[in-house]
């Protein structure tokens, strides 16, 4: 099978992200897989073994930094990867234009299969992958947490909200993952030294025949902030009665609830 995963390079979970002249500042701060794209690796590979070979390609949009998290997605088992870098290209970029990239990339590849997480832990729109299968006119599944594949028919169990629900469809199918759909592996010692050697192939938009034009964001940042600080609870001490009024004072004057 032919199955390509779009990955994003996010930064960690346990990162304290900080703000400089209204921009979220990279300097110092470390780095992994998106979370949820780290499933779509990891069924990506599953799938590739349970069905007699085929090949995973991993793919990002981004700069030469996201080259490192290629390689951990090789060193987890994927056969290749693809950087198209837009460092040098492009001064903003959208949902769209991630899309717009990657649907252009995909167009002559035939995937059978195309897998990315359910949504990016920083921006968390969810709209990549669905736009991208959009594009290439192709089914897509979102959110889903177990898969099933025989022949050219994929069976998917999806979360909805509070339940579960089960689909068929047809391949070439992008499908996006939801936690549960599996576990990702670590990388072994000797898929990390295999990784070294696998093919990274890096791509700029004149590669693809596309300019900055073809790929102009449709939205643009306004502001970007951090949320305001929380203050600290109040412990009301006394008598309860005492405590009731000076509770309901509170509600009225400071939270004005009531």
């Amino acid at each position: 099978m032919n199955i390509y995963v779009l990955l994003k390079r996010t930064f960690d979970t346990e990162e304290k992200i900080t703000l400089s002249s209204g921009k979220i500042q990279e300097d110092g701060a470390e780095f992994i897989i998106n979370p949820y794209d780290e499933y779509a690796v990891e069924e990506a590979i599953q799938v590739r073994d349970n069905h007699g070979g085929g090949e995973v390609t991993v793919i990002t949009v981004g700069g030469e930094e996201a080259q490192e998290q290629l390689r951990k997605a090789l060193a987890m088992g994927a056969d290749k990867a693809v950087l198209i870098n837009t460092e040098d290209d492009l001064e903003a970029s959208d949902q769209f234009t991630t899309a717009k990239i990657l649907a252009h990339y995909l167009q002559d590849k035939n995937p059978d299969l195309i897998l990315a997480g359910n949504v990016a832990i920083d921006g968390g729109s969810g709209q990549v992958g669905p736009r991208v299968a959009e594009m290439l006119d192709i089914p897509y599944v979102t959110t889903i947490t177990d898969l099933e594949i025989e022949g050219t028919t994929a069976k998917i169990v999806r979360d909805v909200e509070g339940d579960s629900e089960v689909i068929e469809v047809s391949l070439p199918l992008l499908v996006t993952a939801q936690q549960g759909l599996n576990d990702p592996r670590y990388p072994s010692l000797p898929g990390i030294m295999k990784a070294k050697k696998k093919p990274l192939e890096e791509l700029e938009l004149d590669d693809l025949d596309l300019d900055e034009d073809d790929v102009e964001p449709k939205t643009k940042t306004i502001e970007v902030f951090l949320p305001a600080q929380k203050e600290a609870g109040k412990i009301l001490q006394g008598e309860l009665e005492d405590q009731v009024k000076e509770l309901v004072h509170l509600l009225r004057t400071e939270a004005k609830v009531m």
